[in-house]
């Protein structure tokens, strides 16, 4: 009995044996040098599963037991381009495959300018929680990859977004923070993978270090539907998402050295790893250090900055990543200059020179930001997924800065000025913040799922958000009394005997956020799709003991977008995104005014040409909000301009314009990245402003351009030649306001002058040889021409100088 019952246990064994390899797939082949030898010990994946395999020393490959399905099939090595091959595996079959893979010298890889062809971009899905690439979505997007970045040596964030048209800078705060504007907002906000860093609702941006970004995404418009509401000042204008590096399951790495003006030291690396033979487990980390940079004399800057990451695929339908990264920073905050107009009604901005700082020594930021992430993805079948996504960070930054006041009136030295040369000097906290944010996201998603005749992509999802913000104030202190025209009256150093600050106040919030969406692309014919989503947004908050009501909001999203031939895409969307406002805002009988909505319209035109590797958009908008919570003002019976404790609705802040994009590779061997805004952003039917002026800092033109030249044969190959332009048009430096109003001390009715438009060319020169090796010489503000950036009449920050900078780069 028991032979025959492990006889009939061996037969089922092996037919069940044999049955699985009838139904499972396999695939063989081989990688070869484009000049027919093999390669050795080159990778072979399956992207986006725990397949993959090496080659043998003949260049041989044999991957067996496959599921059945469509994949890409990746081939790569030190040394070499890799290559992808698109495979439909079906049931019982044998795929043959062979790989060239050319010099990494004479071939242009497939990562465009804009990220990798026909595929989403990493980490898209944590702002638009949708599976598309940036071409299907409804709402304008853009994205600058790792390959750009690169090219153009970016340091900074806004040095990557200058890329995206309708994109500017608001200000720089110093030079430390990098506030950033679109459509007329300001201070839109940024995030980091897909998370609120910092939580200023005016929009002052972050630091970062550019080497672990993956890419920078730039969603512009109302984000509500995904987002929530709309809590920044700069919130319907979009937001940009900075994207970190995460493992790509290759054994890679990088190793770099910049050095150039002022000082700059820059080493950085970047290893990849598969660390178990049955390609499961990967790891990446990557690195920089950062010392000088600084054009200013009596500055400085160091910085550390780290990136480890691992995913890990279990199975062929389920994936998880942890990443972590770690910023610190100590950089000194420039004054900036002054403008020297009587009563500040002219632009006559002083071109301090660069061996002149107004502040002292001490006058640093010093900031420690730290991000944790997990994401989770399981595919159900070949349609369906789940999606779970966990992130946090922890944004603590602390800055002593100098404040200059104009004298008014001094007696003794005979001076009664007022914005021009003699300043008293302060110094004050400046910024200081422990800003802690958590967001967890769940998303159920279907791809291309069938209703009878009809393709559904859609997604259904939760998420919540929570923000923990802790907000000391300290008093100023007086210091000295300065004249910017006299070297001698300038001392970098504080005198001693300077007083400590006092803690004067103390602010701890929490902020509460709840999220229900649902989006559904329907795809009517293969012409037609629809677009609908709705998101129903809780909001709270907490602040020294007091909590606020609970506040809802639903926000819709609705457009069509129709194929007028295969490259060709038509569309038209409405949103609109609400701003809670607090309940201290009230009208005349005392009752809460409530949110304020914005309304957004677009339309457009999206291209694809050149299979996938040139894109032209062309962007219609227009936004309004007529639903505003104005402050009504009085005068007393000493003539004073007093608020009347009280709002009313009304008003209309209209934005309206157009951007065209342009991006990708004109020719094989030719890379370009332009685009151009037009933007149109009026204050209507408004108590405070001057009916049809512009927000301050809002230009009507942006301008930006880039091409970049590679040569692959010849005694030249391996050179590449790159050269751009960004050009910001001018834009009033204040708001107007209407007399009888007070408003951030403005002056009332007085026009604001206007800060002059500039345009920054740069070029980079690179060549790789020897496969491993690399040099680039970067040339940035190659006419040497003098800009500002201002917040208001403060932080008129100089943009950087003339100045160059070499890299050596070795890749193994």
């Amino acid at each position: 009995m028991d032979k025959r019952f492990t006889l009939l246990m061996l037969c089922l064994f092996f037919t069940q044996l044999v049955w699985a390899q009838h139904r499972s797939a396999a695939i063989r082949g081989r990688v070869l040098q484009e000049n027919g030898e093999a390669v050795a010990a080159a990778s072979v994946v399956i992207e986006n599963t725990r397949y993959g395999t090496v080659t043998n020393d003949d260049g041989y490959f044999d991957m067996q037991k496959l599921p059945e399905g469509k994949y890409q099939v990746r081939a790569f090595s030190i040394g070499f381009d890799s290559n992808t091959i698109e495979v439909q595996l079906e049931r019982g079959e044998t795929e043959e495959l062979t790989f060239n893979l050319p010099d990494k010298t004479n071939a242009v890889t497939e990562i465009e300018v804009f990220g990798e062809r026909d595929k989403q971009p990493e980490k898209l899905d944590a702002i638009t929680r949708l599976p598309l690439k940036p071409s299907e979505q409804i709402q304008s997007i853009s994205v600058i990859s790792e390959r750009l970045i690169e090219q153009q040596g970016a340091l900074t964030v806004i040095e990557g977004v200058r890329n995206v048209p309708g994109v500017y800078t608001y200000a720089t705060f110093g030079g430390v923070r990098e506030s950033i504007s679109s459509r007329g907002f300001r201070g839109i906000p940024t995030l980091k993978n897909g998370v609120r860093v910092m939580t200023d609702f005016r929009g002052g941006g972050f630091s970062t270090d550019m080497q672990g970004v993956e890419s920078i995404q730039v969603l512009k418009g109302a984000s509500s539907v995904t987002m929530g509401a709309a809590t920044d000042l700069g919130g319907p204008g979009g937001i940009v998402n900075i994207v970190t590096k995460t493992p790509k399951f290759e054994n890679s790495g990088a190793v770099s050295l910049r050095a150039g003006s002022w000082g700059l030291i820059r080493p950085t690396f970047d290893v990849q790893r598969v660390v178990n033979e049955s390609n499961t487990l990967a790891v990446r980390v990557n690195g920089a250090y950062e010392n000088g940079g600084k054009f200013r004399d009596h500055m400085s800057n160091e910085s550390f900055y780290i990136n480890p990451s691992v995913e890990w695929r279990p199975n062929a339908r389920s994936t998880l990543t942890l990443e972590m990264d770690h910023f610190d920073e100590e950089q000194s905050i420039d004054v900036g200059t002054v403008n020297l107009s009587v009563g500040n009604a002219e632009n006559e901005i002083y071109d301090l020179p660069s061996d002149r700082f107004l502040g002292f020594e001490s006058d640093v930021t010093d900031i420690k930001h730290t991000t944790f992430a997990a994401r989770f993805k399981h595919n159900l079948s070949n349609n369906l997924y789940i999606r779970a996504a966990a992130f946090h960070s922890d944004y603590n930054a602390d800055a002593i800065k100098s404040n200059l006041s104009a004298v008014k009136q001094d007696v003794e030295n005979d001076i009664n000025v007022s914005q021009v040369n003699w300043y008293n000097r302060s110094i004050a906290h400046n910024s200081t913040r422990d800003d802690k944010s958590t967001v967890l996201q769940f998303d159920f998603i279907g791809q291309k799922v069938k209703t009878g005749s009809i393709l559904h992509t859609f997604q259904a999802g939760v998420d919540y958000r929570y923000i923990d913000l802790y907000q000391p104030t300290f008093n100023s202190i007086a210091i000295d009394r300065i004249n910017v025209f006299d070297p001698a009256t300038v001392s970098n150093t504080l005198p001693e005997g300077i007083p400590a600050f006092e803690l004067t106040r103390e602010n701890q919030s929490y902020d509460y956020r709840f999220g229900a969406t649902f989006q559904d692309v329907i795809q009517l014919t293969n012409w037609a799709r629809v677009y609908g989503g709705v998101r129903y947004s809780t909001n709270k908050t907490r602040a020294n003991g007091e909590s606020s009501e609970t506040s809802d909001f639903w926000n819709p999203l609705a457009g069509v977008m129709f194929t007028v031939k295969d490259n060709i895409n038509i569309f038209g969307s409405y949103t609109n995104s609400s701003n809670p406002r607090s309940a201290a805002v009230v009208d005349v009988n005392g009752d809460p005014l409530g949110a304020e909505r914005i309304d957004q319209i677009e339309a457009g035109l999206k291209t694809e040409w050149l299979n996938n590797r040139l894109r032209f958009n062309l962007t219609l908008f227009q936004i309004n909000n007529k639903d505003m919570n104005l402050e009504v003002f009085r005068v007393d019976d000493t003539g004073a301009v007093v608020g009347a404790g009280y709002y009313m609705k009304g008003g209309n802040d209209e934005r309206k314009g157009v951007e065209v994009e342009l991006t990708g590779r004109v020719l094989e061997n030719l890379e370009i990245v332009a685009g151009y805004s037009y933007i149109d952003a009026q204050f209507k039917e408004h108590t405070t402003f001057i009916p049809g002026s512009a927000p301050n800092n809002t230009p009507n033109h942006t301008f930006n351009a880039w091409a970049n030249y590679s040569i692959s044969e010849g005694i030249a190959r391996g050179l590449n030649i790159g050269l751009g332009a960004y050009y910001l048009g001018e834009r009033p430096y204040n708001d107007w306001t209407q007399k009888g109003v007070q408003y951030h001390a403005i002056e009332p009715g007085s026009a604001p002058w206007y800060n002059k438009a500039y345009t920054i060319v740069n070029a980079q020169v690179g060549y790789e040889f020897q496969k491993h090796w690399g040099v680039r010489v970067l040339f940035n503000n190659i006419l040497d021409e003098v800009g500002y950036d201002a917040y208001r009449s403060n932080f008129i920050d100089r943009i950087q100088p003339r100045n160059f900078s070499g890299v050596v780069t070795y890749r193994f």
